[in-house]
């Protein structure tokens, strides 16, 4: 499609052109891919590297074995080819440079597809630690702007207006990303989502709170329930507005922005906030911009975007895709088409085309697993990780939007049982060995010249401390000892 094709059905002043809007959000995505790979890239070796927790070659060979040639199709990656081994270094340092490419306007759309198959293959390479939400949306966002972007090798810094349906596959995106947020939380009969108590837990229970986490956990109830009220409207209601006149269209992503802005500020998501803001962005026109800034956008350029005949069954194709998606998501009971079951099976092991719904089932306990190494099984010394509570004193801190999975897988396996989280029992062993690449991932190491002679995992249940609790102690946590997670253990 040539952009002066569609020139002159644009309206006075910016109110119908989005050239502005699209340029900004490209550039979001730029930093979003850097956070995700940059902040991916410090951790791989102690994850998945050779001496890692899941080592990522003898995954994709054990997975080829099971599989066979179905493999490829199952898990697709880049490794298959190249490796999965320094070739994990090689996509890390790609997807930063890709970033940076993109976020300077050189070849968007090439930048955008090459940026989209990297983090697929880091996804494959990465299990359990790379298997989020973000992840997914991250993907299928990418994926999606491919088409909004300039199929040109050097657009640079100008600005050119998206394909109109292309914009609209942003905008369905946002909306199933914030609608399925609020409608699992009641189709999943959680009472505590029903009964609006539910952010009474929330705060305390979240994976990664921070500082003004413990704040907001010491409102009243009457004050969770307003403010759970509240965040349904924002996720059932308001995303209808999405493609309400431009008026309402505003109000319905400067509203979910905000409400990204409060989750980012009482908890550490990642890059999963921004990334929604991002999305929200692409729904102000050039006008609103025009307006905030004081200052007139240049017209958009004359640029090159994706074929129409290409384009055209692609987007029909996403529509119903995910319009079936969603409903399974919803409904164990909707129908589902044959050719729709046969369809997700090729297209699902991807994650570009996804079902979303975070906090389905409320959490309204909070086992840590604390780790505890010793030589003489009677002194007992923790590990201590970045950003996981566990020393009481240390106030909760901000690492978004960085995410330190160890921390965050943790905080999943402390709710399940050591047979469900069989690695764990690997993070063990390499402390017992004292690998650096594993011991990297920690802030303290209670053992510096050497590595215990034992180790233990023990689950406590966490709680904020009350304003007195606090004002007496100094502590941020209080806690209280469940049972083992690991018994005391040496190496054979």
């Amino acid at each position: 499609m040539d952009h002066s094709e569609g020139a002159t059905q644009l309206g006075p002043g910016g109110r119908d052109r989005f050239a502005f809007s699209t340029w900004v959000f490209l550039r979001l995505l730029a930093v979003i891919h850097f956070i995700a790979f940059a902040s991916f890239w410090s951790q791989l070796a102690g994850l998945v590297g050779p001496h890692g927790l899941l080592p990522a070659q003898p995954f994709f060979t054990a997975v080829r074995e099971q599989l066979g040639s179905s493999a490829y199709g199952q898990l697709p990656s880049l490794c298959w080819i190249f490796g999965a081994g320094r070739f994990l270094d090689v996509l890390c340092a790609a997807g930063l440079g890709l970033s940076l490419l993109l976020f300077s306007g050189v070849a968007p759309a090439l930048c955008l597809a090459l940026l989209w198959a990297c983090y697929l293959s880091l996804l494959g390479a990465g299990q359990i630690f790379l298997n989020f939400q973000w992840d997914s949306l991250l993907l299928e966002a990418t994926l999606l702007a491919v088409f909004l972007a300039p199929w040109s090798l050097a657009s640079l810094w100008q600005r050119a207006e998206p394909p109109r349906a292309a914009r609209w596959l942003i905008w369905w995106l946002l909306f199933r990303l914030m609608f399925l947020s609020g409608a699992v939380k009641l189709t999943s009969g959680d009472p505590v989502w029903r009964n609006l108590t539910a952010l009474a837990f929330h705060y305390e229970t979240q994976p990664l709170p921070t500082a003004l986490a413990w704040y907001a956990h010491q409102l009243p109830l009457w004050a969770h329930r307003a403010c759970g009220a509240v965040m349904f409207a924002v996720e059932l209601a308001v995303p209808f507005l999405l493609f309400a006149p431009r008026a309402l269209r505003h109000a319905a992503a400067l509203l979910i922005a905000g409400l990204m802005l409060l989750i980012a500020l009482t908890g550490n998501y990642t890059f999963f906030n921004l990334l929604t803001v991002a999305l929200c962005v692409l729904c102000l026109d050039d006008a609103w911009w025009t307006r905030l800034l004081r200052r007139t956008p240049p017209l958009p350029a004359t640029t090159r975007f994706a074929p129409r005949w290409v384009f055209a069954p692609l987007a029909a194709f996403v529509v119903v895709f995910t319009f079936f998606q969603s409903a399974a998501r919803l409904s164990r009971g909707a129908f589902q088409p044959t050719l729709y079951q046969s369809v997700e099976r090729v297209v699902g092991p991807f994650r570009s085309l996804n079902s979303y719904g975070l906090f389905a089932v409320m959490t309204t306990t909070r086992p840590e697993l604390i780790i505890e190494g010793s030589n003489d099984r009677r002194e007992w010394l923790a590990y201590e990780l970045p950003h996981k509570p566990g020393n009481l004193a240390r106030r909760p801190g901000l690492v978004a939007p960085l995410q330190p999975r160890l921390d965050w897988q943790l905080w999943f396996a402390a709710l399940e049982t050591p047979a469900e989280n069989p690695w764990v029992f690997s993070l063990c062993d390499h402390l017992l060995r004292g690998t650096p690449e594993v011991l990297a991932l920690f802030a303290t190491n209670p053992f510096p010249g050497q590595p215990p002679r034992y180790l233990r995992v023990i689950r406590f249940e966490y709680h904020f401390t009350d304003p007195a609790g606090r004002a007496r102690t100094g502590d941020w946590w209080r806690r209280t000892p469940l049972d083992y997670f690991v018994e005391p253990t040496s190496l054979p």
